[in-house]
C-alpha cells in the first residue's frame, strides 16, 4: 500500500541492545506516533555502533530525532519541540502541588467513605489537612539538603538555628501522622501550631513585605513553585488545624 503523499516521517536512532533498551528512545518513538509521525526506527545495537554515531553526529547523548532534515534532539527536546513541555526548566509548575493536595482529597474522602456516616464530614476536611501535612512532609525528606538549602533562604527561625531546616520535615510529617491517627494531641497540636505560625510570618514577611521573588519549599528542594500563597496556605492549614483540635480537645 503506497505511503500518503502528505504524510509525516521522523528518523529516530535510539540504542536497543540485548541487555538494554534505552526508555527514553522509547518515549521519543511514542510521542512522534501521537503526533502523527511515521518513525523510521533506527536500532542502534552495540556500544561500538552508539559511539560511532554520536562522533559522527557530535552528540553526547541518544536518542536523537530528525524531522525534515533537521536534528531535534532528545526527548526533552522533542517534548519542547510540539510545546509539551517549557525549555526553561526552572518555570513555574504548579503540577506537583495540584497533584498533592488532589490525592490528599481522595484519601481523606476515602478514610471518610470507610469511617464515617457521611463524607460530608468536618472529620473528612481534618483528614485532608492532616493528609496533606504528611505528603508535603514526605516531599521534603526525599532530599533534606536540597530543602533545608531552599527554606534557609527564607525562614526566619531557620537563619538564627540551622538544624530546625533539618529538623522540619520530621516534625510537619510527625504531626500530620498523629492527626490522622487522632492520637498524641498533646505532642501533635503544639507541634502543628508552632511551625505553621513560624512558617506563615516568615513567607509574609518574604513575599509581602521584603517583596523577594522566591521558590517555595513545600514541595521538596526542586520545586519550581513560588514562593508565595501556595506556602502562606500550607503553614495557615496547620495553624487552622492545631487550633480546631486544640478546642474540641478542651472543649
Amino acid at each position: 500500500m503506497p505511503k500518503d503523499a502528505h504524510s509525516k516521517t521522523a528518523v529516530l536512532y535510539r540504542m536497543v541492545m540485548p541487555e538494554h533498551t534505552c526508555p527514553y528512545g522509547l518515549k521519543s518513538k511514542d510521542l512522534l506516533e501521537r503526533e502523527g509521525f511515521e518513525v523510521e526506527d533506527h536500532h542502534l545495537k552495540t556500544r561500538a555502533e552508539t559511539d560511532a554515531f554520536m562522533s559522527e553526529q557530535g552528540v553526547k547523548t541518544t536518542p536523537q530525532t530528525f524531522i525534515d532534515g533537521e536534528r531535534v534532539g532528545g526527548f526533552d527536546d522533542l517534548e519542547v519541540h510540539f510545546g509539551k513541555k517549557d525549555a526553561d526548566p526552572d518555570e513555574t509548575s504548579y503540577t506537583p502541588i495540584i497533584a498533592l493536595f488532589s490525592v490528599a482529597a481522595l484519601l481523606a474522602i476515602a478514610f471518610a467513605r470507610v469511617a464515617l456516616p457521611s463524607i460530608l464530614a468536618w472529620q473528612t476536611l481534618g483528614w485532608f489537612v492532616s493528609i496533606s501535612m504528611v505528603l508535603l512532609g514526605l516531599q521534603k525528606l526525599k532530599d533534606i539538603e536540597s530543602f533545608s538549602t531552599m527554606f534557609l533562604n527564607y525562614d526566619l527561625l531557620g537563619k538564627r538555628w540551622i538544624r530546625y531546616a533539618y529538623a522540619y520535615p520530621f516534625i510537619e510529617t510527625g504531626a500530620g501522622l498523629l492527626m490522622t491517627a487522632m492520637v498524641w494531641n498533646w505532642l501533635s497540636i503544639p507541634s502543628a501550631l508552632f511551625i505553621g505560625a513560624v512558617g506563615a510570618i516568615s513567607v509574609f514577611k518574604a513575599v509581602y513585605v521584603d517583596k523577594r521573588e522566591l521558590k517555595c519549599a513545600c514541595v521538596g528542594g526542586d520545586s519550581t513553585v513560588p514562593l508565595g500563597f501556595v506556602s502562606l496556605t500550607e503553614n495557615l492549614m496547620m495553624v487552622g488545624m492545631a487550633l480546631v483540635m486544640g478546642a474540641v480537645a478542651l472543649g
